[in-house]
């Protein structure tokens, strides 16, 4: 796969925009909400907050998931495109992405590892070998910008 020929390779920057505001008469020390508002573009944004063991609401997005959501999402759009150059016609593919939570090498809380477990359907008569395919995840895995990004906390795990 050769990144460098795509013509935003070189250089691409992308954005949101970020929006909290206090409801509470005072932002004391836990007793203050987290919740937020994130905005992709026209039309597009999402309630972030803390993660519920942090006081956050269950029912939004937190950044922990944001960032589990954000490998899936790159993961499989590069498992695609190789399988789409390799030939392989991928007709679903479904991924379980968990991020956990822990305490990194310096006793800071952080994201500790994400676990992908990609799923992938090709079309009806089409077959390929575990071991090639568990290659082309890992192939995946080496190209998507957010693993890199990441670096060595990231685990693949094939079903």
């Amino acid at each position: 796969m050769n990144i460098a020929a795509h013509p935003a390779a070189a250089r691409s920057d992308l954005s949101i925009d970020l929006h909290w505001q206090r409801i509470e008469p005072a932002l004391t020390p836990g007793a203050f909400s987290n919740a937020h508002v994130l905005h992709y573009g026209p039309g597009h944004e999402l309630i972030a907050d803390a993660a519920p063991d942090w006081g956050g609401a269950a029912g939004n997005t937190n950044p922990e998931q944001a960032l589990a959501a954000s490998l899936s999402s790159c993961h499989m759009m590069t498992f695609l495109a190789l399988c789409a150059k390799a030939g392989w016609p991928v007709a679903s593919y479904h991924d379980h992405a968990v991020a956990h939570l822990g305490k990194n090498a310096r006793g800071q809380m952080s994201v500790t590892r994400i676990d992908l477990h990609p799923v992938v359907r090709f079309d009806t008569g089409f077959t390929v070998a575990d071991a090639d395919l568990a290659q082309m995840q890992h192939r995946a895995h080496r190209y998507c910008f957010i693993a890199n990004t990441l670096a060595e906390s990231v685990e693949v795990n094939i079903l």
